[in-house]
């Protein structure tokens, strides 16, 4: 199944199993967990090691996060955002100043390499050496390419019950981001259908 980093970032915002939602990144120890899990999604921008958040790396990507589920939400537009939050959306100019400001914050340079017998190829390298940076960068251009790119047209907001993920389409009838989240559309459509049909259609209707 295809992942997206920008996804993967947008969903650090879940429903918890129980009623809630969740953050993946409320504290230092998940965003040092979430950021191992994207390692395959991150090579090349994170040091051959660990890398360790600090309080600070943790502000910067939740604030990226931010921008990223705003302009999410204008992108699913004029469809309902993802309820988690929709009453405190960044406004769009502010979400695209901040994501555009944390993807120049890395300096990349053009190599070009040139084997014998083969064709030219050039390749960014980066001039940044904090991680942190190079980290925040990796995750805001990952996001740049997301929202430009051919598979923006198919993201959607998950409308099943307590659900608060978006997702891309895969396929033209799909309108949950998961089964278990069907079953539990469909269990709330059959629900309502019994409740609006045992419910009395008129005056006296009760009356036997």
């Amino acid at each position: 199944m295809e992942r997206w980093l920008a996804l993967e970032l947008a969903s650090t915002i879940r429903h918890d199993g129980d009623g809630g939602v969740a953050d993946d990144l409320a504290t230092v120890r998940g965003t040092t967990d979430w950021i191992e899990e994207q390692r395959d999604l991150l090579t090349g921008h994170l040091p051959a090691g660990a890398l360790v958040a600090d309080e600070d790396l943790r502000l910067r990507i939740v604030e990226l996060r931010q921008a990223v589920r705003a302009l999410f939400a204008r992108l699913v537009s004029p469809a309902p955002p993802s309820p988690a939050d929709a009453h405190r959306l960044l406004p769009a100019d502010e979400a695209l100043d901040r994501l555009n400001t944390a993807a120049a914050r890395e300096p990349v340079v053009p190599r070009l390499d040139w084997p014998d017998g083969q064709v030219p190829a050039v390749r960014l390298l980066s001039a940044e050496t904090d991680p942190y940076v190079r980290l925040v960068a990796a995750l805001a251009r990952a996001a740049i390419d997301f929202l430009a790119g051919p598979q923006s047209t198919r993201l959607r907001s998950c409308t099943a019950p307590r659900c608060v993920r978006y997702f891309v389409k895969s396929h033209g009838r799909q309108e949950w981001c998961k089964p278990s989240c069907g079953n539990r559309a469909r269990a709330a459509r059959h629900y309502r259908r019994r409740r609006t049909a045992d419910t009395p259609s008129g005056p006296g209707s009760g009356d036997q």
